[in-house]
């Protein structure tokens, strides 16, 4: 499978959308432990799926997928990138399952962080490609 990550920390939502176009994504699998708390609203999970992110990406014909299995459990914790690269070492099939059944290629893994190498994506994007997966790029950083 091919795909993308982007991390949406201090991105407009119209040039978060307008890269994901740009970049033929057709859907966005979201990797974050709480896609319903969001410091930028926009990009919150809401309760139903005409508000927040899931209406945002549906105007632009991009389908939205929450993986929370591969949220980061360790975030506030100062070895938090140590514990969850054991985590996916030890149960990263496990946890990738799910996403690989179900989602349609090209994606993109999502998380607030706007680098990737400081954001949990990284490391699952590291796993996806030990495992065959193509990394195209980590946009927008």
């Amino acid at each position: 499978m091919k795909f993308f990550t982007m991390g949406y920390g201090g991105k407009d939502p119209k040039e978060f959308v307008k890269i994901l176009q740009e970049n033929k994504v057709k859907t966005v699998a979201d990797v974050r432990l709480r896609p319903d708390r969001s410091s930028m609203g926009i990009y919150t999970k809401a309760k139903t799926g005409d508000k927040g992110i899931e209406a945002l990406l549906a105007q632009a014909d991009i389908e939205y997928r929450s993986f929370v299995e591969l949220g980061n459990l360790f975030v506030d914790l100062p070895d938090w990138h140590e514990r969850y690269s054991a985590l996916v070492k030890r149960a990263g099939d496990l946890l990738t399952e799910r996403l690989l059944r179900e989602i349609t290629e090209p994606f993109c893994l999502l998380c607030a962080e706007k680098l990737a190498e400081n954001c949990h994506r990284g490391l699952i994007s590291r796993h996806l490609v030990e495992k065959g997966h193509t990394l195209i790029a980590h946009l927008g950083q």
